[in-house]
């Protein structure tokens, strides 16, 4: 379980994100530069440790989903909070990391101990006020993307528009909204209508970093495609 099965850096390079075989994510973050300890620049320590994916049961196929992590990617960073992809065999998830140093205190319907206090008791209004806690760094799932992939999703890739997203099995690349989970939009189908006709499948696919509608893909025949998807809806003619 412990076995990682894909690393991560986020866009600064001050985070880096490993999966593993039993679903959990680990994020490192690298230490500030000391003086003092001029070999600490490259160090990494434990920030941050989640269950990303449970094992599941597809009982209409009586297959076994692991929870295995395939791929992590950031998003870019928008404000202090940070979020990243994950995905399994089957399902993606939209997950936010956040830290937290304060709390509120002086809750008008509460007491110091947390009891309900009478609200006929209550003859004044108090503003709550934050007082410093211990960090602590906070991962809560936003999206959970599922059941718009057949076989085995290898690839997920951040469009630069930051709004899209990609996902590839081995036959099939889909397109997704950030905000939408109930929906995605197919953009490469190379599935045969015989499956004994089938010769390859797809390895990997990834956006351009800069042009939004540019992507490529790569098959076990050994060839890359360029896609650009302003060509046609369903890119199954490569550009390049």
């Amino acid at each position: 379980a412990d076995i990682i099965s894909t690393v991560e850096f986020n866009y600064s390079g001050d985070l880096l994100a490993t999966g593993d075989k039993g679903g959990r994510v680990v994020i490192f973050q690298r230490e500030q530069e000391n003086k003092a300890r001029p070999h600490s620049r490259g160090e990494y320590n434990v920030y941050s440790t989640f269950q990303s994916h449970e094992p599941e049961f597809d009982y209409l196929k009586s297959l076994e989903i692991e929870e295995k992590i395939n791929k992590i990617r950031w998003l870019p960073q928008q404000n202090a909070a940070h979020f990243l992809l994950s995905t399994n065999d089957k399902t993606i998830k939209l997950w936010k990391i956040s830290e937290r140093d304060k709390r509120a205190e002086g809750y008008n319907l509460k007491d110091e101990d947390g009891r309900l206090r009478d609200p006929f008791r209550i003859t004044a209004l108090r503003v709550p006020i934050l007082k410093p806690m211990d960090l602590m760094v906070e991962a809560s799932p936003r999206r959970i993307f599922a059941n718009a992939h057949t076989y085995h999703i290898n690839s997920i890739s951040v469009n630069s528009d930051h709004e899209t997203y990609l996902s590839a099995d081995d036959l099939r690349i889909n397109l997704w909204h950030l905000e939408i989970t109930d929906r995605s939009f197919n953009i490469v189908d190379i599935k045969p209508a015989n499956m004994e006709e089938l010769t390859e499948v797809i390895t990997a696919a990834e956006f351009h970093p800069h042009h939004c509608n540019v992507f490529v893909y790569s098959s076990s025949k050994g060839t890359i495609r360029l896609c650009d998807m302003r060509s046609a809806a369903l890119c199954d003619r490569h550009a390049k």
